[in-house]
């Protein structure tokens, strides 16, 4: 069991601010309000306001929309010549060649790439894109030696996936480029370190909600 310590990040919904509402592929600012039926409200402030935010305040969801959630997802033992159990083992080789990791790159940054396309590829076995996904909660560990979770490193490793367009031009925002899967969604989204996770080396666990509502 997850033994949450005492830094904890959450989101809340803030009913005062503008709205992203997205009812099947249609996008548009809207007041904050009870959704439709089949209709999914993103509780984010307008283009104008804040033009570049990570998360959503919160997500209203319509009480037709079918949603799926994931269990919790770490990262794959793909480095395999990395030692078992430590954490350079859970480093992506497809992501960084040979398991080594560039400067400025942490293990925490490695293992959340490897966990999100861990997570991109749950989403697609069920026909959904992290694209759907509308709310996430992220478990990190301490790495070895360092006295509180990366999250500088996690953060950096969630621009590569989810909120790196730009709202208005639908391009790629230019700090986050290249990235490994385009992404104009702003979920809400709470973050947890706690004392240890599952696997001994996992530095990150990922679960998400999705909502299948672009069909």
């Amino acid at each position: 069991m997850r033994k949450p310590t005492r830094r904890l990040t959450v989101v809340a919904v803030v009913s005062s601010l503008t709205t992203l509402a997205i009812t099947g592929s249609v996008v548009a600012v809207t007041g904050i309000g009870a959704p439709r039926p089949q209709e999914v409200r993103f509780n984010i402030a307008a283009p104008a306001q804040a033009p570049d935010p990570f998360i959503a305040n919160g997500v209203a969801v319509g009480n037709q929309v079918p949603l799926y959630f994931s269990s919790g997802i770490g990262p794959g033992a793909l480095n395999t010549a990395a030692p078992a159990g430590t954490p350079e083992r859970y480093i992506d080789p497809a992501q960084f060649p040979g398991g080594v990791l560039p400067a400025g790159v942490t293990v925490t940054e490695a293992q959340g790439m490897n966990a999100m396309a861990r997570i991109k590829e749950n989403l697609e076995s069920q026909g959904l894109t992290l694209a759907d996904i509308i709310s996430m909660r992220i478990y990190l560990e301490a790495p070895p030696g360092a006295e509180r979770a990366d999250y500088n490193g996690w953060n950096r490793a969630y621009r590569k996936w989810v909120a790196n367009v730009n709202r208005v031009t639908g391009e790629v925002i230019p700090a986050y480029a290249p990235v490994q899967f385009a992404n104009a969604t702003r979920p809400s989204r709470t973050n947890l370190e706690v004392d240890t996770l599952p696997v001994t080396g996992w530095l990150v666990e990922i679960e998400v909600v999705a909502a299948y509502t672009k069909r």
